[in-house]
């Protein structure tokens, strides 16, 4: 019998779900904001700052974990424009958990991501402080006092208004990107003329005459790949800022589906360079790596103006992070899930409470860098990473469970969709996993990290019997 004889099955019903937290909001992020902003989400600290490091620990290898990292990524933010065109909001994904997975699994995506953002907030003014300390002017200056100033400043700009947010976002993508090209060009013409740098010969053989594509082995690789992912923190954020932009059904796809060619040309192109440039060894978790080449190329004034680029990429990452969390914690504050003054707003729309209540969160890191500036960037980097997989990971379960309910009949899948579902979300899932196994193998901070999960979700568990009480009370009323 064919389906055309066969009883037709009741059309899908449209989303009922309403997010008190999407009202009030000001649709002031134009295109340009968001195709910038998806830039931004997709080149940040982890690459200006965290590439030095890794490529020292793992060598050329790099560039593999990048890209591997990359794919995952670029899913867990194509599985989130579904969502985003099925029903644009700027609680997102913790939106999303409300409406798929209860007030409980609305509560966890949020604390998890606020998790990643307040650990993310004292990584970036740590890195900024730690770029700063590249000029000699700034050398004497303590790190916890330029921390302290960096966060300063980006939450000023931060909480007049959004426009101010776009903006700021808008022109450190610019020169980010701007400086990712130069160095890419510049790196392209050394490598093809065969310019020496510091008494090495640009090439191939830089790779091959310096342990080959894995120096120390393939395990180096595959651990550095927890520190990866934090490089792909902010991929998300397109998806948090399309509920203040109009027709984001317009804007969204080209932002999103930019973000894999992005992550394969400045990423991983990027890192390729890099390792033909200089060996492997002559760079450091000290210092950007590309500060580090052109400092060896000794051309006057070129690495301090990259290292200026690296500071704006901190800084660009900072404003992200204040802006996301205030929009979350406001969408879980009007449900009652988080502190009330969080939810508040003020005369330029901006939930203010929620962006004070992780900058907070900054000022501890600001101590933090009094007490151990050496070891506050690791630190807090592990601990975000586990926000990162938690935030990821809720994002790829509403995709799941979206999925169901679409074969069910309950919702209809937009036209621009997560290819491959369910595969996609289950892989996604199964490599988070894999990443927290990496951590624990690593040893040192990550497995200190990992072993920190149960008091994560004893406080998780703890803070929901505190709030249930009024989450209850305001369904109740929603309801």
């Amino acid at each position: 019998m064919s389906d055309r004889t066969m009883t037709e099955a009741p059309a899908p019903a449209p989303s009922r779900h309403v997010d008190a937290g999407d009202e009030g909001y000001s649709k002031d992020l134009k295109s340009r904001h968001i195709n910038m902003i998806a830039i931004g989400g997709a080149i940040g600290t982890g690459l200006f700052l965290g590439a030095g490091g890794r490529l020292a620990g793992a060598g050329p290898s790099l560039a593999i974990a990048y890209a591997v990292c990359g794919v995952f990524a670029f899913f867990v933010v194509r599985a989130l424009g579904e969502l985003v065109f099925y029903r644009p909001s700027s609680g997102a994904f913790v939106s999303y958990a409300r409406e798929f997975m209860g007030e409980k699994g609305a509560y966890t995506a949020g604390w998890l991501y606020f998790l990643n953002w307040s650990t993310t907030t004292v990584a970036d003014i740590t890195a900024a402080a730690v770029f700063a300390h590249y000029w000699s002017a700034f050398t004497d200056v303590p790190q916890w006092v330029l921390a302290f100033i960096a966060l300063a400043i980006v939450l000023t700009a931060n909480l007049i208004s959004v426009k101010y947010f776009g903006e700021m976002e808008f022109w450190f993508s610019i020169v980010k990107v701007s400086a990712l090209v130069i160095f890419m060009l510049v790196a392209i013409y050394l490598v093809a003329t065969s310019h020496p740098i510091d008494g090495h010969t640009p090439g191939l053989a830089t790779i091959t005459d310096n342990g080959g594509l894995f120096p120390s082995g393939v395990l180096p690789m595959l651990l550095v790949v927890q520190g990866v992912v934090f490089a792909y923190a902010s991929v998300e954020l397109c998806g948090v800022a399309a509920g203040e932009t109009e027709n984001p059904e317009k804007i969204m796809p080209k932002a999103i589906n930019s973000i894999m060619w992005r992550v394969g040309v400045f990423y991983v192109g990027s890192v390729v360079l890099l390792a033909l440039l200089l060996p492997y060894t002559a760079y450091s978790a000290d210092q950007s790596p590309f500060v580090t080449v052109f400092d060896k190329l000794g051309i006057p004034g070129t690495a301090g103006i990259m290292n200026l680029v690296v500071l704006t990429a901190a800084l660009s990452s900072l404003n992200s992070g204040l802006y996301s969390t205030g929009r979350i914690l406001r969408s879980m504050a009007l449900s009652g899930s988080a502190p009330k003054f969080t939810g508040v707003m003020n005369k330029g729309k901006v939930p203010y409470g929620g962006v004070l209540f992780t900058a907070a969160f900054g000022v501890a890191g600001v101590g933090l860098n009094y007490w151990m500036p050496g070891e506050a960037f690791e630190i807090v980097l592990n601990l975000a990473s586990i926000g990162i997989l938690g935030t990821w990971g809720m994002v790829m379960l509403c995709s799941l469970f979206f999925w169901h309910r679409s074969k069910n009949g309950l919702v209809s899948r937009p036209s621009y969709r997560l290819p491959w579902a369910p595969y996609t979300q289950i892989a996604t899932l199964l490599f988070l996993v894999t990443v927290l196994v990496l951590m624990w193998s690593d040893g040192g901070v990550g497995r200190t990290t990992v072993m920190l999960l149960p008091a994560i979700a004893a406080a998780l568990v703890g803070g929901w019997f505190l709030v249930r009480g009024r989450v209850a009370e305001l369904a109740a009323d929603r309801d």
